[in-house]
């Protein structure tokens, strides 16, 4: 890692620290998986050892089905890091808050198709938010942070996914979550068919019902 000069740390998240750096000349954004003491040290280094490895075939398998993701620059298994490029842009999150309705509806609808292709492929995100999109000055839509995604082919894991990302529009985006959603689903639709689409649809209400149950249980 002697090609990294001054790193500069952007986020210190639960799983893993994120740097901005330089890699032969590059701007670079390097990932490092914090260890955690409360499991045992074998166990804690097998677990960030598979997620470092496990990370960037998602990114590539994502790069296949046409998600735009970040290159990868380099791997280092042992030391749990993870060495991708820079996206040039800004997080959706905070582009949707200054977008006009029409662009908010296309870049919702993007979104959408995104995440169906994804899922035609049986790609799950895990953390889909609009902080984990990067759009650049082309308008050109970036998934990063694949950290906690999996292959999965069962239609609870996609409507998790999707789940997740309207928990998050209405929590970043509440003035005009709604139609971000509805939009976000015409997008899906358009990529997965009528008949996936439903069926997910479905598992995102189930979802939403079995919280609503559990929350009332607790009061």
């Amino acid at each position: 890692m002697d090609e990294l000069k001054q790193p500069i740390l952007l986020k210190k998240g639960a799983e893993a620290c994120l740097y901005l750096s330089e890699w032969y000349g590059r701007k670079a954004i390097t990932k490092i998986r914090i260890p955690k003491k409360y499991r045992p040290e074998a166990l804690d280094q097998q677990i960030r050892s598979y997620r470092t490895i496990h990370e960037p075939q998602l990114l590539h398998q994502a790069k296949t089905a046409g998600v735009a993701t970040p290159l990868i620059y380099m791997i280092n298994v042992s030391e749990a890091t993870i060495i991708m490029e820079y996206i040039e842009g800004v997080q959706v999150k905070h582009h949707l808050k200054e977008a006009s309705e029409v662009e908010r509806r296309e870049i919702c609808l993007k979104i959408g198709e995104l995440i169906g292709k994804l899922h035609k492929e049986n790609l799950i995100h895990g953390d889909l938010t609009t902080s984990n999109m990067i759009i650049d000055r082309q308008g050109k839509i970036f998934l990063i942070d694949f950290g906690l995604g999996e292959k999965n082919v069962e239609l609870e894991a996609k409507g998790v996914d999707l789940h997740l990302l309207k928990r998050a529009l209405q929590s970043t985006h509440f003035v005009f979550w709604e139609s971000c959603f509805k939009d976000v689903l015409m997008g899906y639709r358009l990529v997965v068919g009528d008949k996936l689409s439903e069926k997910v649809y479905e598992k995102i209400c189930e979802i939403e019902k079995r919280g609503r149950y559990v929350e009332e249980r607790k009061q």
